[in-house]
């Protein structure tokens, strides 16, 4: 373990010291956004890189204040204080004491099932009220303004009365430019193509440049700062020994409850969404112990509340830069955390130079990227209903309070997906019920077959399967069984695919290809085509047939996806002498019309005993002179009825061949002659198929009762391909 965390040691220092020049200056204006002490972020991103990194579960995160706090944290001393900041500090200081020590317990229950209960574009829609609320507020103390009030609506829509009082009051004026300036550096830093100034992120060229232009003033031009002292950010003496002491005695004040519910909601799902998120980013393919990290994050936020700091969660931005500056484990963290120390303790008198308007400008750009236009748009190319969803948590947020918006948004998405499926009783009746089932295939590979419907309010027992496989293991989500797939699910699933190829396994999802979707976007929620109200749209496919469908373009082979019911061709194989065909669909052709690639649906018994299936075949038109047989494995054959008045057929020279498969068929002379051994020794060396002739130059492979994975069509057109031409190298010979 130890000589884990020495590796590239160096790496890992230098990517600490460059997060916390970006920590630094985020977690002043974090704080002040907060309406805390701006040493209050400091201190949160301190105490948690030192203890997380010590006793977490994960390995490339970052810790400190976040960005979707500062609502709470801000409405928390707002009321508690009832006018008076300071106080209203002291009473959320023991919020967030309890809030972590909450985090703490929920994590051994397994916190982390929380973060399924949450519908994705619910949550976008939260994350875009927080971004506006804190754009709101902050872009008037960005352009000098430190005493506007108001809801965010209110300071949104008066954000032009600032600027107006902005050029009118010329004691603003430095401060004002201080703010426009930092913003503009914001903006322009990343167009900026040069390796050098690369070197120092955007936030800590504000600092600079702030304290620059503060030792020019003094030292040069023997001036006074143009800023007033009101505009400069201050940090007390012995910051890392005089603490603030919390106040417990509103512990049972229903508005006190209330805030530690809402900064635990928040700061769990904020943790839980960044975990998952950067595990994504991890070079090395490692899946962090979310209820390890939990248990950390919780610690870390009861200590950082007894020393005066905000709550401690794992924060994406800072932990990106981490990535990206090659940090390797949790060695950065800890490092971060200690040049945030040094910094406090040797620079405490040049940060008192920094303008609460510079910090804004960065506040103002978080909260602008929080809420782009640019996430409506991507958020409509998933489908309209989830614009739905997303707009009417953003704007009940706003109106409301953190806990209302994302009560109402997960509300809201429940009915769309009611209204989508006209079927209330699909997830009432079905809400409780284990929809999940799990088996191992003969060929290894696990199958997972997930019934009814999956959503946001079920998808942790996909989740918990999913989880116990290695993601080096070959794994088929199958939802051929499963009526509604909501647009959290396909996220998730898409997530757990590049973690699947990332470590070298296999993870393909089958049985969509008869759901609707709105549009072609793979995290487009999936409705089963009997319950939708409309067509389904010609560019509504799923990603198996947009890649079975260059398999075929590759191939030189014709594919379409409509349902066709020219089924005429399998009437003469035994195999569906019993059962009943529905139809085709998914079909690939060739040119010369000797092979045809298909999705079947078909049934067998009848009324309540009538059972519906599905599989992936390729038909083989030799036109050859070919006997009657059926060939597959042996153990299979026992549940084949229909084979029953077939005789078995021996190959007694061939042991292996009639140990390994079962031969059966009519025409005993006939299938004798065509099993050469050329024949005999191709099937033993290739992987096993349900193969059946219909005696009429027709040849039927199936490979398994589901929809085949696009690596299993490949297979088995391959194994067709080859199957045919030594059929007809063999038929030549004769």
């Amino acid at each position: 373990m130890l000589k884990n965390l020495t590796d590239n040691l160096a790496q890992n220092i230098f990517a600490g010291l460059v997060v916390s020049l970006i920590a630094l200056p985020l977690g002043l204006g974090l704080a002040l956004a907060s309406g805390a002490p701006p040493v209050a972020g400091v201190i949160a991103a301190i105490v948690g890189g030192l203890i997380v990194s010590i006793i977490g579960g994960s390995n490339v995160t970052i810790t400190g204040p976040g960005n979707g706090l500062v609502v709470a944290v801000l409405s928390a001393i707002t009321i508690l204080g009832e006018g008076d900041m300071y106080q209203g500090y002291l009473y959320t200081l023991a919020a967030i004491i309890i809030s972590g020590g909450l985090i703490t317990v929920l994590a051994f229950v397994n916190l982390g099932k929380l973060s399924n209960f949450f519908p994705s574009s619910a949550i976008q829609g939260m994350l875009a009220a927080i971004g506006i609320i804190i754009l709101s507020k902050q872009f008037h103390i960005m352009v000098g303004n430190l005493d506007a009030q108001g809801s965010p609506l209110e300071l949104l829509f008066s954000i032009p009365k600032s600027l107006i009082e902005c050029f009118k009051d010329t004691e603003r004026h430095a401060a004002a430019i201080a703010g426009v300036s930092s913003l503009l550096i914001m903006v322009f830093y990343s167009r900026i193509r040069n390796k050098y100034l690369q070197l120092i992120p955007a936030p800590m060229w504000i600092v600079f440049l702030s304290v620059g232009v503060a030792y020019f003033y003094a030292n040069k031009a023997g001036m006074d700062h143009p800023i007033k002292e009101e505009f400069l950010v201050s940090i007390p003496d012995n910051v890392l020994s005089n603490f603030p002491t919390p106040n417990f005695s509103k512990v049972f004040d229903p508005q006190f409850l209330l805030a530690v519910f809402t900064i635990t909601m928040i700061a769990s799902i904020e943790s839980l969404l960044s975990i998952k998120a950067v595990d994504k980013l991890d070079p090395k393919r490692r899946q962090s112990n979310v209820s390890k990290d939990l248990k950390a994050l919780g610690l870390a936020t009861v200590v950082s509340g007894f020393l005066g700091g905000l709550n401690v969660v794992t924060v994406i931005a800072r932990s990106s830069v981490n990535v990206n500056n090659n940090a390797s484990n949790q060695v950065s963290n800890f490092f971060h955390a200690l040049f945030l120390v040094i910094f406090i303790l040797l620079f405490k008198d040049q940060l008192e130079y920094i303008p609460f308007p510079a910090l804004a400008a960065i506040l103002v750009y978080t909260g602008y990227k929080l809420a782009s236009p640019t996430i409506i748009q991507k958020i409509r190319d998933i489908g309209k209903e989830q614009v739905l969803i997303f707009l009417v948590t953003l704007i009940t947020t706003l109106l409301t309070s953190l806990i209302i918006g994302i009560a109402v948004g997960i509300l809201t998405t429940l009915l769309v997906h009611i209204i989508l499926t006209r079927n209330v009783k699909l997830f009432f009746q079905n809400f409780t019920t284990n929809n999940v089932e799990r088996y191992i295939e003969d060929d290894g590979k696990i199958h997972i077959t997930v019934k009814h419907f999956a959503s946001f309010v079920n998808f942790f027992r996909l989740k918990q399967v999913l989880s116990e496989i290695s993601p080096e293991d070959r794994v088929v989500v199958d939802f051929l069984q499963c009526n509604f797939v909501d647009h959290t699910v396909m996220e998730n699933l898409w997530d757990y695919e590049q973690v699947f190829d990332k470590n070298g396994g296999e993870f393909e999802v089958v049985g969509l290809d008869l759901h609707s979707a709105e549009s072609s976007h793979p995290f487009a929620l999936r409705t089963a085509l009997k319950y939708v109200p409309f067509v389904k749209a010609p560019d509504s496919v799923t990603k198996r047939q947009k890649e079975v469908g260059a398999f075929m373009k590759d191939l030189g082979w014709s594919f379409y996806t409509e349902h066709d019911h020219h089924m005429f061709f399998l009437r003469d194989f035994n195999y569906f002498r019993t059962r009943q065909v529905d139809h085709l669909y998914n079909i690939g052709k060739d040119k010369t019309k000797i092979f045809k690639l298909f999705d079947i649906e078909y049934s067998e018994g009848a009324f309540i005993l009538e059972e519906e299936l599905h599989a992936t075949m390729l038909y083989i038109n030799t036109r050859k002179k070919i006997p009657s047989f059926t060939l597959d494995k042996g153990n299979l054959y026992e549940k084949m009825q229909y084979l029953s008045e077939y005789r078995e057929i021996k190959f007694k020279s061939f042991r292996d061949f009639a140990r390994r498969f079962t031969l059966r068929g009519d025409d005993i002379r006939g299938i004798r002659r065509f099993f050469t051994d050329e024949l005999v020794l191709f099937f033993e060396s290739n992987n096993y198929y349900h193969i059946e002739s219909n005696g009429k130059g027709g040849i039927l492979i199936m490979d398994k009762e589901r929809h085949s994975g696009v690596g299993e069509i490949k297979a088995m057109v391959d194994f067709g391909i080859r199957l045919e031409k030594l059929i007809d190298k063999v038929h030549s010979k004769k």
